[in-house]
């Protein structure tokens, strides 16, 4: 497999995540978000992908884009360790904070819309991703173990860890979110979520290296 990635994409962090707890190994290519007006943006990548974003998953044969989708498929061809939980209950509540942040909170704060917001794109993140974090942490209250749903790593574990870090880069206050605060920590004592950490990729910036 390979994975076209940029070090500090929440959409590619969960990718990697998901490659990382299922045991696959991969090549990373690199797309820089930001160097030459935009990698993302050249003919060749958008031959690739024609959305223009990363991650891109080139394995078996075909080429997916578009974080959850690409999960999903992981989950159908390696179903162990189980990303989505048996049951139907618990799966739906799995997709539904996977949707609550994937749709909800991190498109709303991406590089493509900052980047219109101009001065004002730190305040613009910060509300975004605040509003969003105040309604997680209530439906995290109802369906959250050690991590979001019960005491099992899940879909919805994956999008949670990189929007943290998000939140954290535009210095949102996390104070009044205890419940995702402490399931991000759980999180980021696992294997998986350090190797596919933002400071630790082939295309991490020097000064940005753990």
């Amino acid at each position: 497999p390979i994975l076209y990635s940029y070090f500090r994409s929440s959409c590619s962090w969960r990718v990697r995540i998901a490659l990382a707890l299922k045991g696959i190994s991969y090549d990373v290519v690199p797309v820089n978000l930001l160097k030459d007006g935009g990698q993302q943006f050249s003919a060749e990548f958008k031959a690739m992908n024609p959305m223009q974003q990363v991650p891109a998953l080139k394995i078996d044969g075909i080429t997916l884009s578009q974080s959850l989708a690409i999960i999903h498929y992981l989950e159908d061809t390696h179903p162990n360790p189980r990303l989505l939980p048996q049951d139907p209950k618990k799966r739906a509540q799995v997709r539904m904070i996977a949707d609550h942040i994937v749709s909800g909170i991190q498109p709303l704060q991406n590089l493509s819309v900052l980047k219109q917001m101009g001065e004002k794109k730190t305040e613009w993140a910060q509300n975004c991703i605040s509003s969003g974090f105040q309604a997680l942490e209530q439906t995290l209250q109802h369906t959250a173990g050690r991590y979001c749903v019960g005491d099992e790593v899940s879909m919805a574990d994956l999008c949670l860890v990189p929007q943290v870090f998000n939140a954290e880069r535009f210095k949102v206050d996390m104070a009044p979110y205890p419940t995702i605060t402490r399931i991000n920590k759980a999180l980021l004592e696992l294997e998986a979520f350090k190797v596919s950490h933002p400071s630790r990729q082939p295309d991490t910036p020097a000064e940005l290296r753990a």
